[in-house]
């Protein structure tokens, strides 16, 4: 054994004891540095099985999430509500939602037509930073039907009376209403809202109730109620019975949409894309040709546009709108068309001239059935709708079962006994589709739309169709 081994096994066991000595030290300083932090800030930790169930998510995880757009317009549609306050304790838009609740088809069938414009309509409203509420105030005006017409002659989907159209640049004539164009009007429509809403300071109730009662009648109520002391907020102005109800629609209708499940409405999903796109033309075409060579359905290429009154692209603008995925094909086709293939689109001029010097046809008439409407009466008679109320002297659109009305123009309809097709009615069962209900009476999916333009492009359990059939 070296004589320098037990110097070195205490110089070992010196540096063990030391290192013992400082880990003691350390830990009593540990102990105290605790003890000071549970006095200052008392805290209970977390029990093992709370902490077990609680699973931390990762910071960046939550941030794409919440830069990520939402996939259906509704829920965009709801992060841009600002008119909510107050519209639980208020009996007037309490009254209102009743209704809508009580008739969730009516809900549904517009937001079935207003799929088709409503991502055209929140992005502008966007842009301008208004509350996304106003886009449902199509529903309340015309159920987004851009071809509906009132009482005071107020067309289209933002129902404009043709002195404020012409105001706000939508031109009118017999060929072309601007009334009816969806983003000519729609423009139009947030230009005056945007205005109404400055002259009332800001106030969007105030700039509501003067859209549908006019900027006057709001004004001398306000001015009345300053004269005699009283608020001058929306809800206590003498109004028109329309104009008090006209506010709380929208409210309770923006309320529903806002829950819709917790008042039994199913509302479709909209994809959150444009649902058209502008594409620009320079010559008159036929709406019909043109939907055939791009192949688009006819009636929803007229339901884009429909301020078109004949179907055709006369009296200005120079673009049609067209379902986004037929958009590029329809351009291409049109830019590699010869000059003389391009004829083959344009309207018959000449129908006009006819139209202007042919007597009118004799007098007859039509016995309206159930189901019948006026549109798809002046269809199938080849008729405007226009012409049929002057005819009947008619200033709405509600018909009954039963009633005559007279034909002075357009084709006469074949009679079941000279048509070779009759008519059926089929009640739509759960599941059914357009293209099962087609395929089971050997008909044309496309077909059974154009005969029933009253519903949506979903069936819905109970609803009615009408089919024609071989003979």
């Amino acid at each position: 054994m070296s004589p320098t081994t037990p110097r070195t096994s205490s110089s070992r066991a010196f540096t063990r004891l030391g290192q013992a000595i400082a880990l003691a030290l350390s830990a009593a300083l540990v102990g105290c540095q605790s003890a000071a932090h549970v006095e200052q800030a008392p805290a209970p930790a977390p029990s093992a099985s709370l902490a077990k169930r609680v699973k931390p998510r990762p910071v960046f995880q939550v941030e794409r999430n919440k830069q990520q757009p939402p996939q259906d317009l509704w829920a965009r549609m709801r992060e841009g509500f600002q008119m909510q306050d107050g519209i639980d304790v208020n009996p007037r838009v309490e009254q209102q939602r009743l209704w809508f609740v009580s008739n969730p088809e009516f809900l549904l069938t517009s937001a079935d037509r207003g799929s088709l414009y409503l991502h055209y309509i929140i992005e502008r409203l966007e842009e301008r930073n208004m509350p996304l509420e106003l886009a449902l105030l199509p529903v309340i005006e015309s159920a987004y039907n851009p071809m509906a017409l009132s009482r005071a002659n107020a067309v289209g989907l933002w129902q404009f009376i043709p002195s404020t159209g012409r105001y706000f640049n939508l031109r009118q004539t017999n060929l072309y209403d601007g009334r009816r164009d969806v983003t000519a009007s729609t423009n139009a429509a947030l230009d005056y809202l945007s205005k109404l809403h400055d002259m009332f300071n800001g106030d969007w109730l105030l700039a509501l109730a003067a859209y549908n009662a006019g900027e006057g009648t709001v004004s001398r109520a306000i001015e009345r109620n300053e004269k005699l002391g009283l608020p001058t907020d929306y809800w206590n102005l003498p109004l028109p019975q329309e104009t008090r109800d006209y506010v709380p629609k929208l409210l309770a209708l923006s309320e529903v949409v806002s829950s819709p499940q917790a008042y039994g409405i199913d509302l479709e999903p909209i994809a959150n894309q444009p649902y058209f796109k502008v594409v620009e033309i320079n010559q008159r075409l036929d709406l019909a040709r043109v939907a055939a060579l791009a192949d688009i359905d006819e009636d929803e290429l007229y339901q884009l546009n429909p301020a078109f009154k004949k179907r055709m692209t006369l009296d200005r603008p120079q673009h049609l709108l067209v379902p986004t995925a037929k958009a590029q094909l329809l351009a291409d086709s049109l830019s590699s068309m010869k000059p003389e293939e391009l004829l083959t689109l344009r309207p018959r001029e000449q129908v006009f001239e006819q139209v202007a010097s042919t007597t009118p046809s004799p007098r007859r008439d039509y016995r309206v059935r159930s189901g019948d409407n006026l549109s798809s009466i002046a269809k199938a008679n080849k008729v405007s709708v226009s012409d049929l109320q002057r005819w009947n002297k008619l200033t709405g659109k509600r018909l009954k079962a039963g009633q005559m009305l007279v034909m002075q123009g357009g084709a006469k309809a074949a009679s079941p006994a000279a048509s070779d097709k009759r008519s059926t009615r089929y009640t739509v069962r759960k599941g059914d589709s357009y293209a099962l209900v087609a395929k089971r009476f050997k008909v044309q999916p496309q077909h059974l739309k154009r005969w029933n333009p009253r519903l949506g492009k979903a069936l819905r359990p109970g609803q009615t169709l009408t089919v024609y059939i071989d003979r």
